[in-house]
């Protein structure tokens, strides 16, 4: 299926605090959860000068082709919509609400903690509170993350779910 036939799936079938991964053809994954009318909450690109932005398109891009956003150290939780989330060519998009072993948090919940979230920004930190611990901390209430090799499947990560915690406060 093609790109944009992914997005329009998950725009016709994606309900409220699903997740959303962008499986890169690097083999890791960026996350974030359906907001609703094609958007999608994640961890995104702070906002840039012009110098940053022009750095980060002809060059980082240009040099790391396989990724999307690279995050460069300070994030910002936005809701954007899906089609405009910057992805590698070869990326597939999917609902992935089965990967991590836990029960979704009943919708008011969900809707809570995206709400105290959004337009945050913070220090991403690959392996402790990256875009999959923020996905997965507004679905389930709890920070989790797979796809870091040689860690424990569907563990807590307790820093990413008490960095969440102290933003919502």
């Amino acid at each position: 299926m093609e790109y944009y036939q992914q997005i329009q799936y998950i725009e016709d079938n994606a309900r409220f605090g699903d997740l959303i991964e962008f499986s890169y053809p690097v083999g890791f994954s960026h996350w974030g959860v359906y907001d609703g009318e094609g958007y999608v909450v994640h961890f995104a690109v702070v906002d840039e000068g012009k110098l940053t932005r022009k750095f980060r398109k002809l060059v980082l891009q240009k040099l790391v082709p396989l990724s999307g956003d690279i995050l460069l150290g300070e994030t910002k939780i936005r809701r954007q919509h899906i089609a405009d989330i910057n992805v590698p060519r070869g990326a597939h998009v999917t609902i992935s609400n089965n990967l991590h072993a836990r029960r979704p948090s009943p919708e008011c919940d969900i809707r809570q903690r995206r709400t105290a979230l959004l337009g945050h920004d913070l220090h991403y930190k690959l392996l402790s509170v990256n875009c999959e611990h923020f996905a997965t901390f507004v679905r389930y209430g709890v920070s989790i993350c797979n796809q870091i090799p040689g860690r424990t499947k569907n563990k807590e990560c307790q820093e990413a779910t008490k960095t969440f915690q102290r933003l919502m406060s």
